[in-house]
């Protein structure tokens, strides 16, 4: 198959929607990261994009819509706390969990009965939907398991020849995915941080979401996927990550002491000029914005410079950063060494 890379313009938008229609599957970008697309309506499109990805089939998707009046294509019933939320963050990067749909395709939902929905902010993310009439499911447009794209070269890297057209609409606002939050329980529960956070959504809620435990740990044995991200390991470059807890002092200590060749810092900007080997940037310290944005193009970058093993400086773990800890946590499949 060739890939065809288009800027995603008017008519690029309408050839991706014929495409929609004939159940294949585009790569298309939203304000976090670029997604793999195809009709969630239809079965045979749904499983070209776990053929694409190479994506276990145990691994829900979310579905995208481009307004309120779309719902019922993906949700049979829609709670009072879901249309707070939806006034609060859409369109944006949040995916609230609901009873699911009958016309939604089996293949979306992993065998659940329950569909994650999302309206996207990417003018051209909800071009395609109005333009196709369908809502689209799509995860990150990478290869499974590996660093999620961010830019269209991201895209192309990994799934040239796999599909038939990339819509290049620059690099993402966001950087990491959306948040995924179920209100399918008797509590509203946070499955996957991302940019919306916690105290976002409670200000929203009047409560606090529970916070899943597999935001922060593997899932149990046989313990069922309920959200994209929620896999063992996941995000995670060529290169082995090691998850450094600690202050900047402890922190470059222990790289000073286990330099061996091939080993990179993940760090902060601004660090590497303390630090002895060889270092890529995420953001700097003080901003988890900075770092979400970043995070997937440094975890590429490792592998661009050959690096065997990477030993990232951790970053906080609340707000906005509660996602890239998560993002990195998986990437490190769970590899976290505390120092002091």
């Amino acid at each position: 198959m060739h890939t065809i890379l288009r800027q995603a313009d008017t008519e690029a938008i309408r050839q991706a929607a014929r495409l929609l229609l004939a159940d294949e599957t585009v790569a298309v970008p939203t304000e976090t990261v670029y997604g793999l697309a195809a009709n969630a309506l239809s079965d045979v499109a749904v499983r070209k994009i776990f053929e694409a990805k190479g994506r276990p089939q145990d691994n829900p998707l979310i579905s995208h819509i481009a307004s309120m009046e779309m719902l019922p294509m993906v949700v049979r019933s829609v709670s009072e706390c879901a249309y707070r939320l939806a006034e609060a963050f859409w369109p944006g990067p949040l995916t609230i969990i609901l009873p699911r749909a009958r016309g939604l395709a089996d293949a979306v939902c992993a065998g659940l009965d329950t569909a994650a929905v999302r309206m996207p902010a990417h003018p051209a993310a909800r071009a395609l939907i109005e333009a196709s009439g369908v809502p689209f499911a799509a995860p990150s447009a990478n290869l499974s398991g590996s660093p999620s794209p961010t830019t269209a070269e991201d895209v192309l890297a990994d799934m040239d020849g796999r599909i038939p057209l990339i819509l290049d609409g620059g690099p993402c606002d966001v950087g990491v995915e959306s948040t995924v939050i179920s209100l399918v329980g008797a509590e509203p529960v946070l499955l996957r941080p991302g940019r919306i956070t916690a105290g976002q959504l409670q200000q929203v809620l009047g409560r606090p979401a529970v916070l899943s435990n597999a935001v922060l740990h593997p899932l149990e044995q046989g313990e069922a996927a309920a959200s994209p991200g929620m896999k063992y390991k996941h995000y995670a470059p060529k290169a082995e990550i090691m998850l450094i807890k600690g202050s900047l002092d402890a922190y470059k200590t222990y790289v000073e002491t286990h330099l061996e060749e091939g080993v990179y810092a993940l760090c902060f900007t601004g660090e590497e000029q303390t630090l002895p080997c060889p270092c890529v940037t995420y953001g700097r310290a003080d901003s988890p914005e900075e770092q979400a944005h970043e995070l997937f193009s440094a975890l590429r970058m490792l592998d661009a410079h050959g690096a065997r093993l990477a030993y990232a400086h951790c970053p906080a773990q609340q707000g906005v950063a509660l996602a890239v800890y998560n993002r990195l946590l998986r990437a490190a499949a769970f590899h976290v060494v505390e120092v002091s």
